[in-house]
């Protein structure tokens, strides 16, 4: 046995001859030990190696809207501390995707913390249609707590709708409560549903005429004191200054025109076209909420997840802690500005900064090495299709009245009435079931009656009824995805699925939802302690992070967890 070791790790070039002969040693002596004293050895050893390989702080990063492409496309912009830091020093999964529908901020978010999908964690979008309620709701929304930091309805939020749990609730159950969690984000969804059920805390920025970061009573009745001493500090009004360019424009030539006519802009401003100055424009703008689709609101982000740090002393204990950051105004300035814009290659480059200035801040407060992070996306985005029909690629936009008003007329000529169909919402029909009852129809027919309808529509490539999701196990394309998204008590009755590029969206700005590579395909980074170096392009899908998280910190996995261990991330 000890010849075979011995072998084994002569083969490791990063082993010296020193270290290889002193384990060596080691080893003959503990072959002369008795049974109780191998024991004690085994046990403390393993006792050692198991703390000495989890760190201090997990952070998983989420940067809203963004696209693979981003890395690359902005790469010689980026400095050596951020994106760069974790390509260069950690692990690039670069074919890494979602594997459900649709894509959106909810179902995202929680998707890469849970290591499941919508199917299984029940968040279906950001808002849905409940078949119980008869109602809209949203995601977070919970009207059975009270908002902490603020006297509006902005902080009456909860992760109450999601279904399973998070790793970062699996690490407070392993330790017994003793690893902490925060959760931080621009937005409530972004910081509320990766913190998961049982966080410390998540806290989210209330803009307006407040500009302060809150939180609800699901997790507490008052704000700590380093929260309201950030909010004193006047952190938010110190961003509301002119937005320029961090470089010269025309070195940004990794985007389109600054003047165009695919981007939206702001209120106040005749043009969408550097410079903006916030200050001004915060008038039309709703006060502290224009710093959402700027670059700031990811520099508050930063400033505030430090604080965080500082004041939860996460990081500082003996016990893995758990801190998620969401960067929202990437989401914010995509859908105002669209995918091929200055504003966002600048937004990048910024947040590019930001992050190397989050790294040494992890570096100097919790240590170097002590930590790990990793940086994904909780859904790409389509070019704006106004841009991709100008350049000959097929794409456009959904006619939603010309469509609803022959669906209506269909459901007049053949059940006589059109409260058959109690709502349609995130592509799916919602039909009133009630109603088929005492018209005498069979449900499944009447699904498919619809699905053969509206397959007939203009820019409708695929229907699907939920008679089919739940009945037939598909294998690959689309169908995969929209199963994996199809929640048998949440979702409707009829799926339509659009053309490629056809969004149902105004005519600047870019948005997201789709099955297609543009909305699937987005960043996965690891780097940090126990994190091996390299890339990979075999494919991995988002709901594998949770579980790779789970095993590096030998804890249980999330309990609906469908992902699978990234073997190649871990060292």
């Amino acid at each position: 046995i000890l010849k075979i070791v011995f072998l084994k790790l002569n083969t490791k070039t990063f082993l010296s001859m020193k270290k290889i002969f002193s384990l060596f040693a080691f080893l003959l002596l503990f072959s002369f030990c008795d049974s109780q004293t191998k024991a004690t050895i085994n046990k403390i050893g393993a006792s050692n190696s198991e703390t000495s390989l989890k760190p201090k702080l997990v952070v998983g990063i989420v940067v809203d809207q963004m696209r693979y492409d981003y890395l690359t496309r902005f790469e010689s912009k980026y400095g050596n501390g951020g994106f760069k830091r974790m390509m260069n020093e950690g692990f690039n999964c670069k074919n890494n995707h979602f594997n459900y529908v649709p894509t959106y901020t909810g179902p995202g978010h929680a998707s890469v913390f849970t290591g499941t999908t919508p199917k299984y964690h029940g968040v279906i979008s950001n808002n849905w249609y409940d078949k119980v309620s008869k109602e809209t709701v949203y995601c977070t929304g919970d009207d059975n707590v009270n908002s902490v930091g603020t006297e509006s309805a902005a902080g009456k939020m909860s992760p109450h709708r999601m279904l399973s749990t998070t790793f970062s609730d699996e690490n407070r159950l392993f330790t017994q409560m003793r690893g902490k969690t925060i959760g931080v984000a621009i937005k409530d969804r972004g910081a509320i549903l990766p913190a998961g059920h049982t966080a410390n805390g998540a806290y989210w920025f209330h803009g307006q005429d407040e500009g302060a970061w809150i939180t609800s009573s699901f997790y507490m009745n008052a704000l700590p004191s380093w929260v309201t001493e950030f909010n004193n500090s006047q952190a938010a009004e110190s961003y509301l200054k002119v937005w320029n360019t961090l470089y010269d424009i025309s070195t940004y030539t990794e985007s389109g025109s600054d003047e165009n006519t695919f981007e939206g802009g702001f209120a106040g401003k005749d043009k969408a076209i550097f410079p903006y100055d916030l200050k001004v424009l915060s008038k039309k703008n709703r006060g502290y909420d224009i710093l959402k689709a700027t670059p700031y609101g990811n520099s508050l982000t930063v400033d505030f997840a430090m604080a965080a740090i500082k004041g939860e002393q996460l990081g500082m204990d003996a016990f893995t802690d758990v801190l998620s950051v969401s960067f929202s105004s990437t989401d914010y300035v995509g859908h105002n500005f669209g995918v091929n814009s200055k504003e966002v290659e600048d937004t990048y480059i910024r947040l590019d900064k930001d992050l190397e200035r989050f790294f040494n801040y992890l570096d100097e407060t919790v240590g170097k090495g002590e930590y790990t992070v990793f940086l994904t996306s909780d859904h790409g985005a389509v070019n704006v299709p106004s841009y991709l029909s100008s350049v000959k690629i097929p794409a456009g936009y959904i006619d939603n009245k010309v469509r609803k008003e022959k669906f209506q007329a269909f459901l007049m000529t053949t059940y006589g009435t059109k409260d058959i169909v109690e709502k349609i919402s995130n592509n799916q029909v919602f039909l009133n079931r009630e109603k088929v009852k005492v018209l005498g129809l069979n449900l499944s027919d009447v699904q498919n009656a619809i699905a053969n309808e509206q397959i007939a529509y203009d820019h409708i490539a695929k229907v699907y009824t939920a008679t089919a999701m739940n009945s037939t196990g598909f294998s690959s394309g689309v169908e995969v995805l929209l199963q994996n998204g199809f929640n048998q008590k949440r979702s409707g009755d009829v799926i339509l699925v659009n053309d490629m590029a056809y969004i149902s969206y105004s005519k600047t700005g870019s948005t997201h939802g789709s099955a297609l590579n543009y909305d699937t395909h987005v960043p996965l980074l690891f780097f940090g302690k126990g994190i091996s170096k390299g890339e990979t392009y075999q494919k991995t899908v988002i709901p594998d992070i949770a579980p790779t998280i789970s095993a590096l910190l030998g804890i249980s996995f999330p309990n609906g967890a469908t992902g699978e261990v990234l073997e190649l991330v871990i060292d």
